[in-house]
Formats: C-alpha cells, sequence, structure tokens
C-alpha cells in the first residue's frame, strides 16, 4: 500500500511539475512570439519597437508567477499579492507594447522625437518596481524564502558581482586591443561620466529591478534547476543558453538589428546566452541567492553604453552584426566565461 501511495504521490508531483512547465511556456515563450509577429509586420511600416524589448523581459518571472499561483494556490507561504502585481504589472507592459504600433504618440524634445510610450513604459518601470520592493519586503522571510527570493550569502554574492564587472572589464579591453582601439578603451576609464555613471547605474539597479528580476526568476530560479533536473548540471545549463538565446529571436531581427543580419544577430545570441548563461549559472548556484544573477544581469546591459560611449536609450539598437564577427566574440567568450562551467558547483555529487 506505501508503495502505492508513494508512485501516486510522484504521479501528482510530476503532473503539477509538467502544469507548471506548460505555463511558464505558453506564458514566456507564447507571448513572445505573438508579440513578435506584430514586430515583424510593423518593422516593415517604420513603427517604433523599442517597447516590446522592455515588455518582453518581464514575460518569463510572469510565467513562473502564472504557474505557480495555477498549481500552488493553497499555500501559505506563495507570496501571492507580489506575484498578482508582477503578473498585473506585465499586461500592462504588453499593452503598452500593442498600443505602441496601433496608436504611435510622439512628442518633440528639441530637434528629436520621442515616443510616448516608451516614456510610458519607463514610468511604469520605476514605479512598479518601487510597490515590487514594498510588497516583497513586506510578504516576510518565510515567502521569500519558499520562492527563492530571500537574499542570502550577501558577502560571496558581491565578490561574485564585483567578478563579473572585473570580467566584462577584460573582455572589452581584449576585444578593444583587437580591434585597435586600446586608447579609446583606456580613456573610458578617465573620464569623469564613467564614474558619475557607474554611481548612477548602482542607483538606478532599484528603479529598474522588475525588468531584470523579469528574466532572471525566469530563467534561473525556475528553469535552470527542470533542464538540471533532465540533462545534468552541465547539459541542463548549456541547453538553457540556447533556448534563452531562441527566446531572443524577435528583438534580434527587429531591434537589436535589421532583418538582413537578423540570422547573424541570433549566433550572436546564442554565443552571449550560452557562454554568459554559464556564469550566471555558475554564481546562482553558488551563492543561492537569485539577486546575484539579477545584478550581473543588470551590469550586462547597462555597461554596454558605458564603453561604447552612447548613453542614449537606443544604444542597443539597430547594432551592425557580421558572420566575420562571431569567431573572435566566440572565442573571447570561451576564454572569459566558459571555464566556470568545469568549476565546483557544476561537478555532480556522488549519492552514498
Amino acid at each position: 500500500m506505501d508503495d502505492i501511495k508513494v508512485r501516486g504521490d510522484i504521479a501528482t508531483m510530476e503532473k503539477v511539475e509538467k502544469k507548471q512547465l506548460v505555463t511558464f511556456i505558453l506564458t514566456a515563450y507564447g507571448v513572445t512570439f505573438v508579440l513578435g509577429f506584430l514586430m515583424w509586420f510593423f518593422y516593415g511600416r517604420g513603427a517604433d519597437l523599442s517597447v516590446f524589448p522592455n515588455a518582453q523581459m518581464f514575460y518569463p518571472a510572469a510565467g513562473v508567477m502564472l504557474a505557480y499561483l495555477v498549481t500552488k494556490k493553497e499555500d501559505k507561504n506563495l507570496p501571492k499579492p507580489l506575484f498578482i502585481f508582477f503578473i498585473l504589472l506585465t499586461a500592462v507592459m504588453i499593452l503598452c507594447a500593442v498600443l505602441s504600433v496601433f496608436v504611435p504618440l510622439t512628442m518633440k524634445s528639441g530637434e528629436a522625437e520621442i515616443s510616448v510610450w516608451m516614456m510610458a513604459v519607463q514610468g511604469l518601470i520605476i514605479l512598479g518596481s518601487v510597490i515590487f520592493w514594498i510588497l516583497l519586503l513586506t510578504s516576510g522571510k518565510e515567502r521569500r524564502a519558499a520562492y527563492g527570493l530571500r537574499g542570502k550569502n550577501w558577502k560571496k554574492s558581491f565578490l561574485c558581482i564585483l567578478l563579473f564587472f572585473v570580467l566584462y572589464s577584460v573582455r572589452m579591453g581584449i576585444g578593444s586591443a583587437a580591434a585597435g582601439q586600446l586608447e579609446a578603451f583606456g580613456a573610458v576609464w578617465t573620464d569623469p561620466v564613467t564614474w558619475i555613471y557607474l554611481l548612477t547605474i548602482f542607483l538606478n539597479f532599484f528603479l529598474v529591478v522588475t525588468a531584470f528580476f523579469g528574466e532572471e526568476y525566469g530563467w534561473r530560479y525556475y528553469l535552470q534547476p527542470v533542464m538540471q533536473k533532465r540533462f545534468g548540471l552541465r547539459g541542463g545549463v548549456l541547453l538553457l543558453g540556447v533556448v534563452w538565446g531562441l527566446w531572443h529571436l524577435p528583438i534580434d531581427f527587429f531591434y537589436y538589428t535589421t532583418p538582413d543580419m537578423g540570422l547573424a544577430a541570433c549566433v550572436s545570441q546564442q554565443i552571449t546566452c550560452i557562454f554568459i548563461g554559464i556564469f550566471l549559472a555558475y554564481v546562482y548556484m553558488k551563492t543561492d541567492n537569485i539577486w546575484v544573477p539579477v545584478a550581473v544581469h543588470f551590469l550586462n546591459n547597462n555597461l554596454v553604453p558605458m564603453f561604447a560611449g552612447n548613453y542614449t536609450a537606443d544604444v542597443l539598437q539597430e547594432q551592425t552584426i557580421h558572420w566575420g564577427d562571431l569567431i573572435p566574440a566566440l572565442f573571447l567568450n570561451l576564454v572569459i566565461f566558459g571555464w566556470f562551467i568545469f568549476l565546483k558547483p557544476f561537478r555532480a555529487v556522488k549519492e552514498k
């Protein structure tokens, strides 16, 4: 009888886990590619698509939260107010993305035109982040711990974040040297604007946290353990990098680059997501603190303007990516981030 009960419990658990995974996929990927179709349709009509990437960052976490609200609604430790708020915030972001192409609104700022919808989304992210912190902190330690939201191992966590900053800078320095621009790289560090910017992005993290949490709570907290359970500690992380890269397809074609460079951008994205994904997995497994990959992801995106010398909002838009750039990028990312997959957290513990 006990064996029958155990098998029944396992079957029930597997059914719940499958329902959670389906909910996550439908939200994280379904919404992404439905709105990706809109991006394709309106790209040819010259629409401003800048709201879409901002909204897309919210879908993974919203998918996890929706899955838990559906399958764990009786759990007393479920932080329902926080999860419901985040899902509603995501829904509003989606609405803004859709309205931005069907009802485009712009306003003059000097000689430039600014999207009203983009300004609205930036305001939503800031306001949403403030409310997010309030709901998170008032949810209680037990609820935060039960759903991977509690910060811990802060000394180790800080060192991991600092390590990423150093490695990112080294990667940029090597890339600059290879391109014959080492002098420009050195000038970044002597420019007072650089240090002012570093201070501002530290403060800015707390005001835009929802976007980066939106990705990392989905990829690292939820999907990484699922993938590792099925494909192993290393194989799961490598495959996660692949599916994470594929998730970027619409913005690779219609935002980061132009469609003619879309395929090269997709391969470039795979390189980035696989190798940065290795490092993100490493720091998450090392610290068991979701806020470390959130902070690292934030830095990965927000250090770009500093090294590019372009502090405008469209610094990531319509980049030029050629096939010839990919081999050096692959080698550089392999050297800087790839070796982390051989460190202790990725070594399977043998059962006694």
